[in-house]
């Protein structure tokens, strides 16, 4: 569940807006990533065990992650020994080939627009994460999106425990003119998200989305938390919600990782938002987290427009990383 089964072509000019913003983001983890690759293939002709043992240390440090980089460094091998001579000229090719090809085995198929008309409504998505990744602003860009295209968003402000959170989803509300439904701070979560799906269900909305607290306090108070919140919803469309989205700050590598690995055991996550890739060498932290997880990384963040949420695409993403400048 989590994606949407009808897609919009975009104009061709806005393509080429969302591409060139996708390069200016993960221009610091592409030239660091090139810069290394150069010094390790200084004065060799083809690619042996200390390039490998080189090329392994450069994934590392671009936060790809131990297991992920493993599996890389295993595929070279096996093309180096299959090809039995690869220069160090064709490293670059290589290396974006076998991303490429872990990319496409551990992600659903790259959507044209996720933005579209949901087949289900109101559509429910729950959003998590913890404080600071820019869960509130990413359900901000979000909601402005799916409202730019058509669709009538409702938002719940069920992180109660923060009043900034509430308040913040409220100035998102307004500058996008679209209700958000809020009980104030130190509330009952789950009666916001009761209140949301009814809105939503009253006016025939296309969308909700739900901003839960952004906290690990304990694992048993936060999986409590979020069945309640999933049960109530359920009493309005007992499928709901439809989609539960992690939301992880790519900045912090592999912090990422480990909330990654937290939310997974108390919650079923079924798409991934990762966000703040601009300013960052840690792009890696995309290949990483969507090989060890096998959940879909949806959108990624690259900028502070609304248009820099993205939706993933593998392709632009390979593209764009392995870009020279």
């Amino acid at each position: 569940m989590g994606l949407f089964d009808f897609f919009k072509k975009k104009p061709e000019p806005q393509q080429q807006e969302e591409i060139q913003a996708l390069e200016q983001g993960l221009e610091k983890t592409s030239t660091g990533l090139f810069s290394k690759i150069g010094r390790a293939v200084v004065g060799k002709s083809k690619v042996d065990e200390e390039v490998l043992d080189e090329l392994e240390e450069i994934l590392l440090t671009s936060d790809v992650g131990v297991a992920t980089t493993l599996k890389i460094i295993e595929r070279i091998e096996r093309r180096v020994e299959r090809d039995k001579y690869v220069s160090t000229e064709e490293l670059d090719k290589v290396l974006r080939e076998e991303v490429a090809a872990l990319l496409e085995e551990n992600q659903s198929s790259s959507l044209e627009n996720a933005f579209a008309e949901p087949a289900q409504k109101p559509y429910v998505i729950m959003v998590v994460g913890v404080n600071g990744v820019g869960k509130t602003t990413t359900i901000g860009k979000l909601a402005s999106q799916f409202h730019q295209n058509g669709l009538k968003v409702v938002l719940g402000a069920a992180d109660t425990f923060r009043a900034a959170a509430v308040d913040q989803l409220k100035l998102w509300g307004e500058r996008v003119g679209i209700p958000v439904i809020d009980h104030g701070m130190n509330t009952d979560p789950a009666a916001v998200a009761y209140d949301a799906v009814k809105q939503a269900v009253d006016m025939n909305a296309d969308i909700v989305i739900i901003d839960t607290a952004g906290r690990l306090h304990t694992k048993v108070n936060l999986m409590t938390e979020l069945g309640k919140i999933k049960r109530v919803i359920q009493k309005f469309i007992p499928e709901a919600p439809h989609e539960v989205m992690l939301v992880l700050d790519g900045s912090t590598g592999q912090n990422a990782f480990i909330q990654a690995q937290e939310f997974t055991k108390v919650t079923e996550i079924t798409s991934l938002a990762i966000t703040k890739l601009d300013g960052t060498a840690k792009g890696g932290v995309v290949i990483g987290i969507s090989d060890q997880f096998k959940i879909p990384v949806k959108y990624i963040g690259v900028g502070e427009k609304i248009s820099d949420l993205q939706v993933f695409n593998k392709t632009t993403f390979v593209d764009s990383l392995f870009a020279k400048k």
